[in-house]
C-alpha cells in the first residue's frame, strides 16, 4: 500500500503546517482532516521513484538528452 503525505491547513496564516504521512489503499478516499488536530488537510504531491519504464539499462532516470537536464522523458 502506498504512504500519502498529508499538510494541515492551519486556520491562523502564521502557524506552521503539520505534515504527517498515511499509509492508505489507493481506492481510498483522501483525509480531509488531521486524525490528531482535526484541523483541515490537503494531499501533498512528493516525489516518487521515478521509474517510467520502457528503457533498458540499470537506472530509467539518469540523465537523457532531453532539454531540460531533469532526467525526465516529458521535455
Amino acid at each position: 500500500m502506498p504512504t500519502y503525505t498529508y499538510e494541515t491547513i492551519p486556520e491562523n496564516p502564521e502557524e506552521e503546517p503539520r505534515r504527517f504521512e498515511v499509509v492508505q489503499r489507493m481506492k481510498d478516499d483522501a483525509l480531509t482532516h488531521d486524525p490528531e488536530t482535526g484541523l483541515p488537510v490537503k494531499r501533498v504531491i512528493t516525489g516518487g521513484l521515478g521509474y517510467l519504464g520502457g528503457k533498458s539499462g540499470p537506472s530509467s532516470t539518469g540523465g537523457g538528452s532531453s532539454g531540460s537536464g531533469s532526467g525526465c522523458s516529458c521535455c
